[in-house]
């Protein structure tokens, strides 16, 4: 449980169900945290890297919008099952890979959640490094000393700084975009290319973008009050996100259309340049936009770490258990930070694809799981023991999941590999369709004929 209500008050659970006595919050406020997670820098560079793709200004904002709308839809539906559950993500995956089955899944996330520190590190050390002349390594590590005080206490201060978050991310962004409206007109677009391949591809990372929210999004939902609607919570996070998302991305394809050089070598520098007499204002409004999607990430990788290590989830303190992984974690993240370098918008499109390649399986089958074949219908005690009904090793569904991984290959099309059958898509990178499709495709047809995987009511602990 925490102790009190207020913001500050130190959460003391870990992967356990919620019970109704500790529920919380309202539905809105998944709006306000999944606004502000995306209204960021990252967000934004996302948005450039369309624009580095080749395409002009138009196919990006079309691009964009249609990649966050349809990207959006999976981390929404995730988030749905929060209230239900009451249950972290990753804790729910076990009902489709076994106890030990979903540790692969877990441990992919956490390398995610690692690769996203990295780079919002690298954006905020930049910034920080230009703003107060000191070495950028300087920078990655004050930032990440910052950022260690709200995953330290838990979810109710993320949710609460995710409410203040998005307002100042909000006001900043809009003025952003007013800025750069005027000057798209002296900088005409020097896109190369129009073709289907490279707007499917920049669908793609903004499809990427949303699912990589996936494992993070009923962390966040599982406090709400069992009976609110799922309709409502997909709802708000839906917007929060989608809208979010699309909104902060348009303004990074406007930014790299002005001068995309700039924007790759220091982002936050670039936009503070729009508004000189204010610009000290706008790199700390930039900086601590980046404070919630910076929280929820050693946050939720020390649920994933729980869920793959503990069945129960029980730790000899949580609250001491979740600072000493926090504290490793911002370690690591800053030390990988540190030894970076290379272009930053290739960095980002390398790793939001990767990640969208790993993703994507495990979220056809969870979803396909969770609203198709048991719609809903789980024993809650049974996902949180060794010897539950869902067992500990689901090898056909481990088996789906490499599968799909596995006929991606030939359609990525990424800096780092480009499969044998990019060329006749005209450079389209669809991989991750065909993942969604081969996943949930094959997970729904095993589940209908091992006996094992029948819908059940829900059982809810005690």
């Amino acid at each position: 449980m925490m102790k009190g209500h207020p913001s500050f008050a130190l959460e003391r659970r870990t992967i356990e169900h919620i019970p109704a006595t500790e529920r919380h919050g309202r539905p809105w406020h998944q709006l306000a945290l999944w606004f502000s997670t995306n209204v960021q820098i990252n967000t934004l560079i996302t948005g450039a890297v369309t624009i580095g793709m080749g395409l002009d200004l138009t196919w990006a904002v079309i691009s964009i919008v249609v990649g966050n709308l349809v990207g959006g839809l999976f981390m929404a539906y995730h988030s749905a099952q929060g209230p239900q559950l009451g249950l972290p993500q990753m804790v729910q995956s076990r009902a489709q890979f076994g106890l030990y089955g979903a540790v692969l899944p877990s441990a992919m996330v956490v390398l995610m959640y690692l690769g996203f520190a990295v780079e919002g590190s690298l954006v905020a050390g930049q910034a920080i490094a230009a703003w107060a002349h000191v070495p950028k390594t300087v920078g990655i590590v004050v930032f990440n000393l910052v950022l260690l005080m709200i995953p330290l206490v838990g979810y109710r201060l993320i949710h609460a700084a995710g409410r203040v978050v998005a307002v100042i991310s909000g006001v900043a962004f809009l003025a952003l975009f007013v800025r750069l409206l005027p000057q798209l007109s002296s900088h005409p677009s020097g896109a190369t290319t129009h073709s289907v391949g490279a707007v499917v591809s920049a669908i793609s990372v903004c499809v990427a973008w949303q699912v990589t929210w996936a494992p993070y999004v009923s962390d966040y939902s599982r406090y709400l009050p069992a009976d609110t609607p799922t309709r409502v919570t997909f709802a708000y996070t839906y917007l929060g996100s989608a809208v979010g998302g699309a909104g902060t991305m348009i303004v990074g394809a406007m930014a790299a259309t002005v001068n995309s050089a700039a924007v790759n070598s220091d982002a936050i520098g670039f936009l503070a340049g729009r508004f000189p007499s204010v610009s000290g204002l706008l790199v700390v409004a930039l900086l601590v936009g980046l404070v919630p999607a910076g929280a929820e990430g050693p946050y939720g990788a020390f649920l994933t770490a729980v869920s793959a290590l503990s069945a129960e989830g029980r730790v000899r303190s949580t609250a001491a258990a979740r600072a000493f992984f926090v504290i490793c974690f911002a370690v690591v993240a800053s030390a990988l930070a540190i030894v970076s370098s290379g272009s930053l918008l290739t960095t980002f499109q390398n790793i939001t694809l990767f990640v969208l390649y790993l993703l994507v399986p495990w979220t056809a089958i969870n979803l396909t799981d969770y609203y198709v074949v048991r719609r809903g219908h789980y024993d809650i005690p049974a996902l949180l023991t060794k010897n539950g009904r869902y067992g500990t090793f689901t090898w056909w569904a481990v088996l789906i999941y490499f599968v799909s991984i596995a006929v991606e290959l030939p359609f990525i099309n990424s800096s780092v590999y480009v499969g044998p059958l990019v060329a006749s898509l005209g450079g389209a990178d669809v991989s991750w369709l065909v993942g969604l499709v081969v996943g949930g495709g094959g997970y729904y047809a095993c589940a209908k004929l091992i006996r094992d995987r029948r819908i059940e009511p829900v059982v809810q602990p005690s």
